[in-house]
């Protein structure tokens, strides 16, 4: 199998635990249409010994009602609080049991040999992957043991995104500062083409954001490749943008400033000095698609207020 856009390793963790973030990128993915037809099979319940329904059964959720939930919209983090709320309590014991037993499905227990069988159907060669969550590791491009589940947090990258005038520039640098991480502004990232169309009053397209959007992608990879944390402000209006900019869900949270338009346009009108015109504020709302994965925030509460929703949903420091 190829590696899969936008689904993570199993062992990548949501809050305390592994496998739920993966099995929510499944169920958004296969809601978008993008969920390849081999994986479709294992989503759910149906299944009792899969991945699915064992952590529906942990969390004391059943799997229509978390997948109802996650289509609500919402980051991974909140909806893992509603699951909490809804299903039994666990407690940090519980958790590291579930990681320790989930991780190490296939490792001498009665399940090797279904392993090897898959390992074998996969067309792996000897020595074969010891794990089920190591399996999905390797078919899907991923190095085994290259996402470890014992990571204190594993959040790295929080994209603040948003149109035009949400304020997602003052948010991110105040979070950045907050966390002392590094800021990336992305509006600086422009080539002069764009500003000099913006500046004009002219729409940007795809062709023209994809330069810009490589180099987000350029800055948010040197961070990383040095192990340094970044906030980034970027409007990442498209799906198709965010994923430029962030692949893989593991490590990156996106928090979505949302606000009317006449308070946008209003904020606009203050703003001196800035390549980004009013009039393009139509344009930006049409061409918005309002992420499903995002934590999504009301502008009209104080960046402080902001900044705190987002320190605790997402529980850092």
């Amino acid at each position: 199998m190829s590696p899969v856009p936008g689904l993570r390793s199993p062992h990548a963790k949501v809050g305390r635990i592994i496998v739920f973030g993966r099995m929510l990128d499944k169920i958004r993915l296969h809601a978008r249409g993008e969920l390849p037809a081999d994986y479709q099979p294992n989503l759910g319940e149906v299944r009792v010994p899969l991945f699915d329904a064992r952590c529906c059964r942990f969390l004391g959720v059943p799997y229509e009602d978390l997948r109802r939930r996650t289509l609500e919209g919402g980051c991974d983090e909140e909806i893992l609080l509603w699951a909490h709320s809804c299903g039994a309590a666990r407690t940090d014991e519980d958790c590291l049991i579930w990681n320790r037993f989930m991780s190490k499905i296939g490792w001498r227990d009665d399940r090797s040999g279904l392993l090897k069988e898959r390992a074998a159907e996969f067309g792996l060669r000897e020595p074969f992957p010891e794990t089920f969550c190591e399996l999905l590791d390797v078919d899907e491009g991923r190095p085994p043991g290259g996402t470890r589940s014992w990571e204190p947090h594993p959040v790295s990258v929080i994209v603040v995104m948003g149109v035009a005038g949400c304020g997602k520039s003052t948010v991110g640098r105040l979070l950045a500062g907050k966390l002392l991480w590094e800021f990336v502004e992305a509006d600086s990232l422009h080539p002069a083409s764009n500003i000099a169309k913006m500046s004009s009053g002219i729409p940007l397209d795809d062709a023209d954001r994809a330069p810009w959007l490589a180099a987000v992608r350029a800055a948010i990879d040197a961070c990383t490749a040095r192990g340094l944390k970044a906030v980034v402000a970027c409007s990442a209006l498209k799906a198709a943008y965010r994923r430029a900019i962030a692949p893989d869900p593991s490590h990156v949270r996106f928090v979505h400033l949302r606000g009317e338009p006449a308070l946008l346009a209003a904020r606009l009108r203050e703003r001196e000095g800035h390549f980004m015109r009013e009039e393009l504020l139509a344009s930006q709302l049409a061409t918005l698609e309002a992420p499903v994965e995002a934590l999504a925030l009301d502008i009209r509460e104080q960046p402080s207020v902001l900044i705190k929703r987002i320190l605790e949903v997402l529980a850092l420091p």
